[in-house]
């Protein structure tokens, strides 16, 4: 019989200020609204970002036209049993990487690689980070897979196969977590919960995700 641990472990970016965010969109600024320290009744931020900031979930209608908004994501979607996979490959997550690992229709898959050995709570955007392969999104498409998470901003490679990658994933109903933080966190399975933010037919949704280890 499965049993869960009890300690949750947090996947997830913290937002803040000059933090790392995609080349073209806007930057992360948090500013005070109203301030207890200068008098006001109590203290309210003013946010001003990106939705693909940090951790967060790309819903369908992202890169194809008239799909789902992240309001209209199914809850178990991202809420459920996941398996965390080592990826070895320096580079890119490719098919032939992907076919040792048995992976079946309906899977959560939460891919660890280089990406996660490096500091990711900077200000500088890393360029060189390990994407998902063009044969490896359409791998994952094949096997209908439910959802894919990486440890960086996108699943797909900057100024390279970034479109392909997202429609490969979307385009076959597949939601994705961009930015997580695995540096901690042993491959095996989990369970999961990781929601985004419910704004109307949106692109993304900035999102808190948790895990604990499945035990048995």
């Amino acid at each position: 019989m499965t049993q869960l641990a009890t300690e949750w472990i947090d996947i997830s970016m913290t937002i803040r200020t000059g933090m790392a965010h995609w080349p073209d969109n806007p930057p992360v600024e948090i500013t005070s609204s109203q301030c207890m320290a200068h008098g006001d009744i109590c203290n309210v931020s003013k946010l001003s970002l990106g939705s693909h900031t940090g951790t967060h979930v790309d819903a369908l209608r992202h890169f194809i036209k008239d799909d789902l908004g992240i309001d209209a994501m199914p809850l178990e979607t991202t809420v459920g049993p996941a398996r965390v996979i080592a990826i070895e490959d320096p580079e890119s997550i490719k098919a032939v990487e992907l076919e040792r690992h048995n992976i079946k229709s309906g899977e959560r898959l939460l891919f660890k690689t280089c990406n996660s050995k490096q500091p990711q709570q900077t200000e500088e955007f890393k360029e060189d980070f390990v994407y998902i392969a063009t044969d490896g999104a359409e791998y994952l498409a094949q096997k209908q897979v439910r959802l894919v998470g990486v440890d960086y901003l996108s699943v797909g490679q900057y100024q390279g196969n970034v479109v392909e990658v997202h429609r490969a994933l979307l385009g076959s109903g597949i939601w994705a977590i961009e930015g997580l933080m695995l540096g901690k966190v042993a491959p095996g399975d989990y369970e999961l919960i990781c929601l985004p933010i419910k704004i109307a037919n949106g692109d993304a949704g900035l999102a808190r995700a948790i895990i604990r280890p499945l035990i048995g």
